[in-house]
């Protein structure tokens, strides 16, 4: 009775699905642009009518759902003001963006209800597609399925001078890829595998009007779990010309592209001597490897089960995702592709400093190890633990070792890097330009990447390294490496009679601050992570002791004044 009413309930989500995806008809959302020196960005609450007559409340960035589209210049320097107008704290992470530590967005950045969190920064980032989403710890996969994200374009002078569509909206079209699940009030459900309504840029049902001739899509997957294949009705081919970090050395002709969370790709599809005619983006989920999320299979065996999953009528299954309706070309289309796009020069193997390697592994075993929790060495996300240190500049080999039933996007913050190998197989080449994020092999799969870890150092705010699938994300499948400052480094703005130190840090309830130089202003702050002051002292020598006994264990921030200026550092007290 039991096999009998689900298989019910999925013949009716697959009628409801299926009477859905055959009747387009809400034109594409295009989100608007900012762009400037100063970008002013709100996150708050919202509400949208998705369905007749029912209103879903939401959550957006300068608006009910999603955000605005940021297009920078590389080479600029930026001002973020990200104001929280929600009732919860939230982050904002600028992914794929190589910026420091404090302007990164990760978890330790907190901004508190009606705060604002400034970061700035020089765009130092080649042109490519690029995202900014939420990254609270807990809390990264509510607030972005609420609707919490927005697209970044980078442009720079390269890019620029090649022959290609790059009129916003017209003929280079931001397309983000997500599925949600709306519970029997219409409201957005987070923890559930029924997420069987597709979105594309928030619009549910969409069509998108493109000129006959050669237009450029901007793709990224922001869903929660779920992997794409995309392709076009009747196996058109595109060329793929750009991945996470930049433009490919050359276009790649094909037919599908699979897509993992959190990346990015942008292709070219000629839609030449079309007008008239319409197409489909497709995802080709029935074409899919076992042991990927979206897959007819989700893991390796088939005892290994999500519950729910079986019911979703999009597992396995090949469903549109965007209705292509060609009209007249532009006046003045670009319909030539470059046979050459931008030189690579990866790092070669020779160089690396060292190897590092991190396996992903199921908290339980048995036929519920695919549910997770899952652990990267052995271990979950610890707010005040640093799990790498990293030398400044280092090149460094990472080997991704998944011992897990299923398929891991991995995502580093800070730098991108270049594949060497995937279960020891050389990348496909539209994989082989600039990456922040690759999806590892379930079953012992392995990737092996290299990177250099430059431009940034910071010996007390970390960086992220974890699995894009936000719920395993938000479960603790993600740990946190410094960046460490070169040898003889001096802090910016301090003289080097200036130097301070905490002693121990991490700590369990005590600590000394040693410094080289005292005047009259020398004081000691500590300011919990929502910015509360929890504690001041004037030092009057060079060795203070510091009690922390009445302070919660946590991430708290140490700054340090002088007449010189001030400093911070992060400190980190543990239970005693």
């Amino acid at each position: 009775m039991i096999n009998l009413r689900k298989k019910l309930v999925a013949l009716y989500v697959c009628i409801i699905f299926t009477l859905n995806a055959l009747n387009a008809q809400n034109p594409l959302t295009i989100p608007p642009v900012l762009s400037g020196s100063t970008i002013q960005l709100s996150l708050g609450n919202g509400s949208v009518q998705f369905y007749p007559g029912q209103i879903t409340q939401t959550m957006g960035v300068n608006g009910n759902f999603l955000g605005p589209t940021l297009i920078l210049d590389q080479g600029q320097q930026v001002q973020m003001q990200v104001t929280n107008v929600l009732s919860d704290t939230s982050t904002i992470h600028w992914h794929g963006m190589h910026v420091s530590p404090t302007n990164d967005g990760g978890p330790h950045i907190y901004i508190p209800p009606g705060s604002t969190w400034s970061p700035s920064f020089t765009v130092l980032d080649n042109a490519s597609t690029y995202w900014y989403h939420p990254h609270l710890h807990h809390k990264t996969n509510f607030h972005v399925m609420k609707g919490i994200a927005g697209m970044i374009i980078v442009k720079d002078p390269v890019e620029a001078a090649l022959t290609l569509p790059r009129t916003y909206g017209i003929d280079d079209f931001p397309i983000i890829v997500q599925t949600r699940a709306f519970d029997s009030n219409h409201q957005i459900e987070v923890m559930t595998a029924m997420d069987t309504a597709v979105m594309v840029n928030g619009t549910l049902k969409p069509y998108l009007e493109v000129p006959a001739q050669r237009v450029r899509f901007r793709m990224l997957n922001g869903a929660s779990e779920r992997t794409f294949l995309f392709g076009l009705s009747g196996n058109q081919a595109f060329d793929q010309i750009g991945s996470d970090g930049g433009l490919l050395t050359a276009p790649v002709n094909m037919n599908r592209l699979m897509l993992s969370n959190g990346e990015r790709a942008e292709i070219i599809v000629d839609f030449n001597g079309m007008e008239g005619q319409t197409i489909y983006l497709k995802s080709f989920a029935s074409e899919l490897p076992r042991a990927i999320y979206g897959a007819a299979q989700p893991g390796m065996g088939a005892g290994q089960t999500i519950p729910g999953y079986n019911q979703n009528p999009l597992n396995g299954a090949d469903f549109e995702i965007l209705e292509i309706r060609i009209i007249a070309p532009t006046a003045n289309p670009v319909n030539i592709l470059p046979a050459q796009l931008v030189t690579h020069t990866p790092w070669t193997e020779t160089q690396a400093d060292t190897t590092r390697t991190f396996t992903f592994m199921p908290a339980n075993m048995g036929p519920t190890a695919i549910q997770g929790p899952f652990m990267i060495n052995m271990g979950h996300f610890d707010m005040n633990v640093i799990n790498e240190y990293i030398p400044f500049n280092n090149i460094e080999i990472w080997e991704l070792v998944n011992q897990t039933p299923i398929s891991h996007p991995f995502h580093i913050h800070d730098v991108s890097f270049y594949i060497l190998d995937i279960n020891g197989a050389v990348p496909p080449e539209n994989m082989r330009g600039r990456k922040d994020v690759v999806l590892v092999p379930a079953g012992m799969g392995t990737v092996r990447f290299i990177t250099q870890f430059e431009t940034f150092y910071d010996d007390n705010w970390p960086y992220m390294y974890h699995c894009h699938m936000l719920t395993h994300e938000d479960d603790g499948m993600m740990g946190q490496f410094i960046v460490q400052s070169p040898p003889a480094s001096v802090a910016p703005d301090f003289a080097s009679q200036d130097e301070w130190t905490l002693f121990p840090n991490p700590t369990s309830g005590n600590c000394k601050i040693i410094t080289e130089f005292i005047d009259s202003r020398s004081t000691i702050r500590i300011y919990d992570m929502k910015g509360n002051l929890m504690l001041a002292k004037a030092l009057y020598e060079t060795k203070t002791d510091i009690d922390l006994v009445e302070l919660a264990p946590g991430i708290y921030i140490c700054e340090y004044e002088n007449e010189h200026g001030k400093q911070n550092r992060k400190l980190s007290i543990l239970k005693p």
